[in-house]
């Protein structure tokens, strides 16, 4: 145990390294055993239903890691759950960042880090996803082949340079293993350590009045996430391949969907109408360009540029040490709930068809309330978070003027009666 001035969302941070540790552990020992070769081999391994049916040495392989290699299910689930837990840490600890503007001078480079981090997570699990080549994955491939496809001008030479002479082909697979398994990982590990050299050299931001409070070692806190995500790993199943079956083109599992970070991207594409201008006698797929590439590219460039943008707005080029609450960078908030709301309406689209089905309403009622509601839903949220922000604020001025009504009343010598009102004192939360 070691004492100084701390809150526990500085933690958010720590859990996102030390998942990727975990990442790194579990993804070494998969290593040992996993073959990317995508050589056609009969599956004569344990499971009887897949026994003698033609599958890729990179399917066998997987399979003979989750039924047949001593603790290989254990190691592929935690791998797998450390992904998504070091995903949502990196983007819980990206919202705290933002709402407490801890993002200004001097850290906008390590505002930009959390963002890589963000990034390269994601590109981590789509290579990690697609390698077992299971009918999941080959789900996965097909997205990427018509997101790659829709680019003008160089989407054809950029399949061919993915896929090579065939769909799904023999080398998307062993690239995306290259790929995962060391390029993404040494430019994680690269992140983090500009990340901490940063912190060296900037020191640790905190909240206004501070006050000094115990927090568990790093060992500890270490122990603990690994410790989650093998209890995860252990008891809650994931991406059981021996389910679905070996990739087959042209078919997908019923009810298939995305790790939960890719879902705004499943979402955005289901509730795009079908346009598909033809120009100069080219088609030009709108359909899938706006919202696999635009929409995303203009989202992650904005998110990236936001320091920036808000240094230019306000001309604040200051130095800040000091974290701000949400209530007082209205604005600042305002927009942050906009952006989570167009990111969370995205991501419910995902499961239109199920939300149709399970409460019985029309597929296309649904997909056009979620078309009205991602251009509508963000501004509500905006207004509606900067009224709330400019309330707080104001009824703390009210209070901070004429002090904090306690209840009590006492009766004057002259026979009046009043209540006792006692300064305000704001407490704020403690942070480093």
């Amino acid at each position: 145990m070691r004492s100084r001035t701390d809150h526990w969302s500085f933690l958010l941070g720590e859990i996102a390294l030390y998942s990727l540790a975990v990442l790194f552990v579990t993804g070494a020992g998969l290593m040992v055993f996993y073959d990317p070769d995508m050589t056609l081999v009969t599956y004569d391994g344990v499971y009887a239903p897949l026994r003698d049916v033609p599958v890729s040495q990179a399917f066998a392989s997987t399979m003979e890691i989750s039924l047949e290699v001593r603790g290989g299910l254990l190691i592929r689930q935690v791998h797998h759950w450390a992904t998504l837990v070091f995903i949502a840490a990196v983007c819980l600890h990206l919202l705290r960042l933002f709402f407490t503007g801890a993002f200004r001078r001097p850290r906008g480079l390590n505002w930009l880090i959390w963002v890589g981090l963000l990034l390269t997570g994601m590109a981590a699990g789509v290579t990690g996803g697609i390698l077992p080549d299971d009918l999941l994955s080959g789900g996965s491939l097909g997205l990427i082949q018509g997101i790659t496809q829709s680019i003008p001008f160089v989407g054809t030479w950029l399949t061919g340079l993915l896929f090579g002479d065939a769909v799904p082909g023999d080398q998307v697979i062993p690239l995306f293993y290259w790929l995962h398994v060391l390029a993404l990982p040494l430019v994680m590990a690269g992140l983090f350590a500009a990340r901490r050299w940063l912190l060296r050299r900037h020191g640790a931001t905190h909240y206004p009045g501070a006050v000094r409070v115990s927090r568990l070692g790093s060992l500890m806190l270490f122990a603990a996430t690994a410790g989650v995500l093998t209890v995860l790993g252990a008891v809650v199943q994931i991406n059981p391949i021996w389910l679905y079956g070996p990739n087959r083109p042209g078919t997908i599992s019923a009810g298939a969907v995305p790790d939960w970070y890719m879902g705004f991207l499943d979402g955005a594409i289901r509730i795009m109408p079908g346009w598909e201008p033809v120009i100069a006698g080219h088609p030009l797929t709108l359909s899938v360009l706006i919202p696999a590439l635009v929409v995303p590219g203009a989202f992650f460039t904005l998110l990236a540029a936001y320091p920036l943008i808000e240094r230019k707005l306000t001309g604040d080029r200051g130095l800040h040490h000091t974290l701000e609450r949400p209530r007082d960078a209205a604005v600042r908030t305002a927009i942050g709930a906009a952006g989570i709301t167009f990111y969370g309406l995205l991501w419910a689209a995902a499961a239109n068809d199920q939300l149709a089905h399970h409460f019985h309403l029309s597929l296309f009622a649904v997909t056009w309330f979620f078309r009205v509601a991602v251009v509508i839903g963000p501004i509500v949220a905006f207004e509606l978070t900067r009224r709330i922000c400019l309330a707080l604020r104001w009824q703390e001025a009210e209070t901070k003027s004429h002090g904090v009504e306690t209840g009590v009343i006492v009766r004057a010598p002259g026979g009046g009666y009043a209540e006792v009102v006692r300064d305000f004192d704001r407490r704020l939360p403690s942070g480093t």
